[in-house]
């Protein structure tokens, strides 16, 4: 598979394609050190046999964050460096942190706006980023990764809404590179010449006057001339359309830009592919083989393998789907893909995550902090014939089961008249409710019970559903 393919980039081999990317915990100290939780969610990665682990942001300023951690201090690199150790230790992964700069944002709504900046501000920047990245190589890191996507600092200045009129304005595309440039030399003056820097940043802003692929594969390329060791694409995530409620610092994926960041379950699967795609396409056009990475529902390993087989990406970055199950890579590689516990897509994560809470997936068994154990305890016991009832009513399909011994979770499957067949949702509880339905249609389900490992019981029985034309009487 292609998935396991090793790659080459300078100054790093990464032993597979599977890339965690960098995902917020919420897991450390509120002075931001390192804690054992967070090195026990990066060892878990590493262990269940991930290519590259990016370590969620840590913010290369001196700043207040609460559970964030950071990179601004020499005081921070012991705990770093165990972390970057365990890793290695752990697995063949290589590991790599992400460093970002984020402005002010306050509990009124305010927040810091790239244009209120100082020259001697976007200097102090500059210096923080390289000292960072020098802090990273010194902590036994087999590189780093710039923030410059979603509503971070970096990504700002990208932005085609870049407030600014001087030499890092918005008015030009190498004004708005101006600052990132500046940062990559900066890194690479500091941690060395030889030490992989790889840029996160949007395919797309997924905001009014936001930048397009049309911009994107150009700042892509202007990337690779500066030397980026890889590019790794996200999406949208930004301030400029974000909801605020009263009380709460803003929070940049709450609006839709946010749902591009983190698609929900009512979104396509491996929807940003395209753009890595064409991104992909004119950087090999124009001489650059910089390896690029891409996110946005690719769980799923058959989509995982389509994307690199069919040459439109290089890695694909799996963040819910490696959370819920952190084994992912090592399942799909024995075959043993009935055992991977699904991303439903539910935002639990996220939702988590907007409240500064540690991020877990509500898959896993109550109170934990971790994911459980690739365990090979025995399946859930049979259910009884005809145990899973379905019954149509206000346009809904509700279904409703018993519980089943030994069950931490249960898989609900659909299929219909047009050929799809799959996973539509995962809950802890005996009950669900299909509001997708449409008239005139015939739909069958069937239930899976899982331990909370991944192991599958046998799945129940069948029930056939057709949905009533409005005035008609249900039927099933």
């Amino acid at each position: 598979m292609k998935l396991f393919e090793p790659l080459d980039i300078p100054g790093m081999r990464i032993p597979n394609r599977i890339m965690v990317p960098a995902m917020v915990t919420h897991l450390c100290r509120e002075d931001g050190l390192v804690a054992e939780e967070t090195i026990e969610r990066y060892v878990r990665y590493a262990r269940g046999g991930a290519g590259l682990i990016v370590v969620e942001a840590m913010a290369v300023h001196q700043v207040k964050s609460g559970p964030l951690l950071r990179i601004s201090d020499d005081a921070f690199v012991p705990g770093l460096r165990e972390l970057a150790r365990r890793v290695h230790d752990a697995g063949e992964a290589k590991v790599v942190p992400q460093i970002i700069h984020f402005l002010k944002v306050a509990r009124t709504g305010w927040r810091q706006t790239v244009d209120l900046l100082a020259p001697q501000d976007i200097d102090r920047i500059v210096d923080e980023f390289g000292a960072a990245a020098a802090r990273a190589r010194a902590a036994g890191f087999d590189g780093a990764e710039l923030h410059s996507a979603h509503a971070y600092t970096l990504s700002s200045f990208l932005s085609r809404t870049n407030p600014r009129t001087d030499a890092y304005g918005g008015q030009t595309l190498e004004g708005r590179l101006h600052l990132i440039r500046r940062v990559m030399d900066s890194a690479r003056r500091r941690a060395g010449a030889d030490f992989p820097i790889g840029v996160r940043f949007n395919g797309e802003e997924f905001i009014k006057n936001g930048y397009t692929v049309q911009e994107s594969r150009l700042i892509a390329l202007r990337l690779a001339e500066m030397g980026a060791a890889y590019l790794s694409l996200s999406a949208g995530g930004k301030f400029e359309d974000a909801v605020h409620e009263a009380g709460q610092v803003l929070f940049p994926y709450s609006g839709y830009s946010g749902d591009r960041a983190m698609p929900g379950d009512w979104l396509p699967r491996a929807l940003h592919v395209p753009l890595a795609a064409e991104i992909k396409a004119f950087l090999a056009a124009n001489g650059h083989r910089t390896p690029v990475a891409i996110a946005g529902k690719l769980s799923d390993p058959g989509d995982a393998e389509r994307v690199l087989a069919e040459g439109k990406a290089d890695m694909v970055a799996i963040a819910r789907g490696l959370l819920a199950d952190p084994d992912w890579p090592n399942k799909v590689r024995r075959g043993a893909r009935e055992r991977i516990v699904e991303c439903d897509y539910c935002n639990v994560c996220k939702a988590l995550d907007g409240t500064h809470r540690p991020v877990i997936c509500a898959l896993w068994p109550q109170g934990a902090l971790q994911a459980p154990a690739d365990d090979s305890a025995s399946p859930p016991l049979d259910w009884a014939a005809g145990a899973l009832e379905a019954k149509v009513e206000d346009g809904r399909v509700a279904l409703k089961w018993p519980k089943a011994t030994g069950a931490g979770y249960y898989d609900v499957l659909r299929a219909d008249d047009f050929g799809n067949a799959g996973l539509v949702d995962a809950v802890k509880v005996t009950h669900w409710t299909d509001g997708t339905v449409i008239a005139g249609r015939h739909y069958r389900y069937h239930v899976r019970a899982r331990t909370a490992g991944g192991r599958a019981g046998p799945p129940s029985n069948t029930v056939a559903v057709d949905v009533p034309v409005p005035g008609e009487r249900a039927g099933g």
